[in-house]
């Protein structure tokens, strides 16, 4: 079972986008890098490209700390708001975050683990979509 310390470094990721509401599919492709943040966190800053369906590609980046806490690695915003939890064996849910009316719901598949993966399903009034996501060692 991976500890929060075998996430630090390099990683890339490829991620596909199922966006049922608005009809079309997208991808995104880059790096995720976590790097020790102080107090036991890392820090996890991803950064890549993003194609969504027929617009021009963008650049795109997303922050977060990741803290080990009873046994299992808890993820928060870069502001400190907490984001979610998930328990880094085998496969499984990570915990639910509620964003106004819509839903994020994750699961966790560390079974090939330094190759691992994120399934995320979000729906809502204002969301529907899937995003799965697969992270190699760079």
């Amino acid at each position: 079972m991976p500890e929060l310390g075998d996430f630090e470094g390099d990683w890339r990721l490829a991620r596909l986008i199922d966006d049922r509401l608005a009809g079309q599919e997208g991808r995104f492709e880059g790096r995720a890098r976590l790097t020790a943040a102080g107090d036991g966190a890392l820090a996890y800053v991803e950064s890549g490209t993003l194609h969504l369906g027929a617009a021009p590609p963008l650049q795109a980046e997303r922050r977060y700390i990741w803290r080990a806490q009873d046994g299992r690695i808890a993820v928060f915003f870069a502001d400190g708001r907490t984001f979610h939890s998930f328990r880094p064996t085998g496969e499984g849910a990570g915990t639910d975050h509620p964003c106004g009316a819509d839903f994020y719901r994750v699961a966790y598949d560390f079974n090939d683990f330094p190759r691992w993966t994120t399934r995320w399903r979000v729906s809502g009034p204002r969301k529907d979509y899937e995003m799965r996501t697969t992270y190699l060692r760079a």
